[in-house]
């Protein structure tokens, strides 16, 4: 199994992560609310979200957390709305995370401790999550840098782990 990003599609942060894994022609999905809502409307077919039947957005990012075996958390200076819940999501389900504050360390950086965090946790499945476009207009550049920088420095081993940037 290649290692698979999962985000709930929403705008920012979580669409760069699907992006990345599809211009790399890696696994990527997640869960995403019922009627594929995002604050830019209904969450275009390309991104192969699953529908969670009846869920809103709380519900997803607990899906997501659940799903993963680790989360990466992107957020620019201080954690808020839904970065926040899903950090919550993390503690309440005992799963790994890595916060990351886009205002203070450069993607480069980012990349370098994301990759020694995976290795460490020897994670398969990588939520991803951060602010939505209208809360962090530079979130989904940030992100999106971040992991291709991350995925494109290292290839992924027969195990589906990413190696190491060390």
């Amino acid at each position: 199994m290649k290692l698979k990003l999962v985000s709930g599609g929403q705008t920012g942060v979580d669409r760069a992560a699907l992006d990345v894994a599809m211009r790399l022609g890696l696994p990527c999905g997640g869960w995403c609310p019922e009627g594929r809502r995002a604050e830019d409307g209904p969450i275009p077919d390309r991104y192969p979200l699953k529908v969670l039947s009846g869920a809103d957005y709380r519900a997803r990012t607990r899906a997501n957390v659940a799903d993963s075996d680790a989360t990466l958390l992107v957020y620019f200076e201080e954690l808020a709305g839904g970065t926040r819940l899903t950090l919550q999501f993390c503690l309440e389900l005992d799963k790994p995370f890595k916060l990351i504050d886009a205002a203070e360390i450069p993607p480069r950086q980012g990349a370098q401790a994301l990759a020694r965090f995976i290795a460490r946790h020897k994670t398969k499945v990588l939520n991803v999550a951060g602010p939505r476009a209208s809360q962090a207009p530079l979130g989904y550049a940030y992100a999106y840098e971040l992991l291709l920088t991350w995925l494109s420095a290292h290839p992924i081993d027969d195990d589906g782990l990413a190696a190491s940037m060390d």
